[in-house]
Order: C-alpha cells, then structure tokens, then sequence
C-alpha cells in the first residue's frame, strides 16, 4: 500500500491530545478560498519553484541538466533564472531538485508505504507513551486517500498507538465506516452553514459534511469541531449563530471541544512557487485588538447556545 505524502511532521501538540507524529497526504476535494497549504490539494507530487533563490541559470544550471525525464522543455525561465514550471510537460521526477545547490526547487509529495510512514510513527514512541500522544492523519483531505489511512490505522492500533483522523468529511459514509472503527479521535470543521456560502469559499456545497458531523456524532466517535473564523466571510453573527445551534440541537453539544481558529495569511509563498493567484490577495485585516475581541465575541455567541467553545488549538481537552 502506497500514499502521496506531502510531509511528516514529528513533536505536533495541536491536532490531537499529547505529543504526535503527523502525515499529511495529498489530495483534496475542498478548495478553500483561504487554505494555506495548496500543495496538499492536488493528489499527484508537484514541483514549487521558489525563483528568488536561484543562483543563476548561467552560473549554475544543474537543473537542466539533470531534467532528463521531460527533456528541459518544462522549466520557464526569466532573466537568467528558472522562473517557473510547465506543469504540462513536468512529470514531477525531482531529479532537478535533488540537483538544485540553492533550495530554489522543492517537491511537494512522495509516494511512501505503510511500513515506510510506520518507521517514522516508532521513532516518537516513547514521546507518546509520556504524554498521552499518537499519530494524526492530516492533509489536504485524508480521506481522499482512505484505503492507506486504514492500513495505516491499522498497524498503529496492533501497536497500541492513539489514532487522530483529522478530515473535512467530504466523503460518503462508506469511507467513514472502514475508517471510524480505526480511528479513536475526529477532528472536523464546519467552514459555512449556508451551502451557497459553502460552495463559493470552498467548491463544494455542505449536506454531505453536515450529515457526516451528524454521522460521526450519532456513532459516539469522539470529536472536536473547528470553526476557521474568516472575516468578511463567515464571521457574521447569524452564520456563526447558525454553527451554535446546529451544534446544540443536531449534536447535543456532545463534542470534545469547538475550536474558533481566527485566521491568518499563510500560505502566500507556496501559491507563488505553484504559479497560482493567492487567492486572499489584498485581504483588509483588523488589528490585533480587534481580532481577539472578535474571537472572544463569537465565542460568546456559541458559549451561550452551550457550545464548548474555546478560541485557538492549543486548549486542552479530555
């Protein structure tokens, strides 16, 4: 079994309780208007280009040379340096990576096995062990890639290591019926109540997510809801009204926590080296001050409905 991870990040204390080991896989249904990783949407490997630092196609050229797969012919250049990537024509080999002295090439994704990822969960073993941590499953969207994240989940639990499936629940039950018997914590979000709003921030429309939150809630699967809170563009009062209530009623208040992110602009430098528009380009920003009172004044709003609700990741629960 191979998945397309696109990072493994060791020692994380947000996405799940204690200290964890996270695999981030690629391949997303969603596309979100304010996603700070659009490396993990598209399922295959991709190249980034990072222009300002290459040396030099005169001075150096390593690249080019070592680009046999697709013949040179994907790499854009511009005033001597290799400005950008044909993504037409790039097969994402990433020999011009590994021959790029200066980190102006990067590879966002790797095929690795189970066994492979695994190596990497033992190393933090005793790390788990201590603080009552495990392994998250991030992405992109993991369930895209549902199959691995079973066996995955798998050889975590013969290992008696806490599994995390961190998802937007863009999926069909199906999928959430092999994984959830795997899975000892979901962490979802609920982006917008509205599904016109839903699908133009995310592509997408909500029924599906908001029936598998029901879904997940009905099987007693333990779960922590985020509310991204995204102003100008969720952050109104009868939106997050709407999140209250429906957490009230169709949920019964019974999750772990809901967890209000307030948004930052992340992200920027990985739409550039993809050749994309960053997509909150020109977002206006409320200071500091204003966005904590905006934070406390929404969880206010979902505190009084009896919504659990804390503002940032870092808030423990049990």
């Amino acid at each position: 079994m191979q998945g397309v991870v696109f990072n493994i990040q060791h020692f994380t204390v947000h996405d799940g309780p204690g200290i964890r080991t996270e695999v981030f896989l690629k391949g997303c249904s969603l596309h979100c208007k304010w996603c700070s990783n659009p490396e993990s949407i598209r399922l295959k490997p991709e190249i980034g280009v990072h222009a300002s630092r290459c040396i030099g196609i005169d001075t150096c050229g390593y690249c080019l040379m070592a680009c046999t797969e697709c013949d040179r012919g994907a790499f854009l250049q511009r005033e001597n340096r290799i400005a950008g990537i044909d993504r037409e024509v790039c097969t994402a080999c990433g020999h011009c990576v590994e021959a790029c002295p200066s980190g102006a090439l990067s590879v966002w994704g790797t095929s690795m096995s189970v066994a492979g990822v695994m190596d990497e969960v033992r190393a933090d073993v005793s790390f788990y062990d201590t603080s009552g941590g495990g392994v998250t499953v991030s992405g992109g969207e993991a369930l895209v890639q549902h199959p691995f994240v079973v066996e995955l989940f798998t050889a975590c639990r013969r290992e008696g290591i806490h599994t995390c499936l961190e998802t937007a629940l863009h999926c069909s039950p199906e999928v959430l019926r092999e994984v959830y018997p795997l899975t000892d914590l979901v962490i979802t979000d609920i982006k917008h109540m509205s599904t016109e709003m839903h699908r133009r921030y995310t592509g997408v429309g909500n029924e599906r997510i908001l029936e598998n939150i029901i879904l997940t809630n009905r099987a007693a699967n333990p779960l922590v809801i985020r509310v991204p809170v995204v102003p100008g563009h969720n952050d109104d009062e009868e939106n997050i009204r709407a999140t209250a209530a429906f957490i009230a009623d169709q949920l019964n208040n019974e999750v772990l926590q809901v967890q209000l992110l307030p948004y930052r602009p992340l992200g920027a430098e990985k739409y550039t080296s993809l050749g994309l528009k960053y997509p909150m380009e020109g977002a206006v920003l409320p200071g500091l001050d204003a966005r904590n009172r905006e934070m406390e004044r929404v969880a206010d709003i979902m505190r009084s409905y009896g919504n659990p609700a804390v503002v940032g990741a870092d808030t423990k629960y049990t």
